[in-house]
This record gives C-alpha cells, structure tokens and sequence, in this order.
C-alpha cells in the first residue's frame, strides 16, 4: 500500500508553532536549514510530541541537540516512565548523511510498532522550499 504524500510544513527560525492538522501518529522528517534559539529547539520539540509524532528524524544543523531534545520532550510528555513500544518515540540525527539518503530511510527503514501512515517534513528556514524538498522526498 502506497503512503500518503508527506505534509510540508515550512517554520522560520523564531515562527510561532501553528497547530498540526489532520495529523495523529506520524514520522517527522526535520530538515533544519536554520540556526534556532534552544528555547525554540525545546519549545518545537515538545509540540511535535504533544502532536503525536512518534518517530522524528533530524538532519541540518544541530541535528544532535535536535535529537537530545525531540527524545528529552518524549521523556518528559510521559512523566520519564516506561511506554508501551508502540507509544514510544524513536529518534535518530543523521550528521553525516545527504538529505536524499535520510528521505530514502525515512521512506523505506524507518519503521515503528504503531506503523505510522503520515509522515511531516518539517522545515526549519529562512525561505521555505517546498517544491524542491517535496521532489526530493518523491525520488527518494
């Protein structure tokens, strides 16, 4: 079964966090082309997982300290007690890879227990990019 296209979501770097709609248990894809405060980092963190996502792949800057703080607001949402797997949170950065290898993973590896049918590129920018990053997510 085909997966629905992905929801593109541009974010410039000290946006305010607009509600995610028609989205329940989905993957994030978060592709940062921007520096951002770490208030906004934890701030973006803790909406995603309030907002269901339950895998989060990070890549652009940070993506390590993104990683620390999408897995830190996943703690803290469930009070740092043991969840289900299928409530749980995956996340993983990808420093070293080019985005078109974390949109290949993301489409075809990246699996959770809850198997998650949407998926949310969020892009944290300047300049949104939405037909470019929608064409290299298709051809991953």
């Amino acid at each position: 079964m085909q997966s629905p296209a992905p929801k593109y979501l541009h974010l410039g770097p000290d946006a305010a966090l607009p509600a995610l709609e028609g989205l329940r248990q989905f993957k994030t894809i978060l592709v940062a082309d921007a520096d951002v405060q770490q208030t906004m980092m934890w701030d973006v963190s803790r909406w995603l997982i309030e907002s269901g996502c339950l895998y989060a792949l990070a890549w652009g800057k940070d993506c390590e300290q993104w990683r620390e703080a999408l897995e830190d607001a996943a703690l803290e949402a469930v009070n740092y007690e043991d969840v289900p797997d299928e409530r749980g949170v995956h996340v993983t950065a990808h420093e070293e890879d080019d985005l078109e290898e974390v949109f290949w993973f993301a489409r075809h590896r990246a699996s959770h227990p809850a198997e998650l049918q949407q998926t949310l590129i969020l892009h944290i920018a300047a300049t949104q990019r939405r037909e470019e990053i929608e064409a290299q997510y298709r051809d991953a």
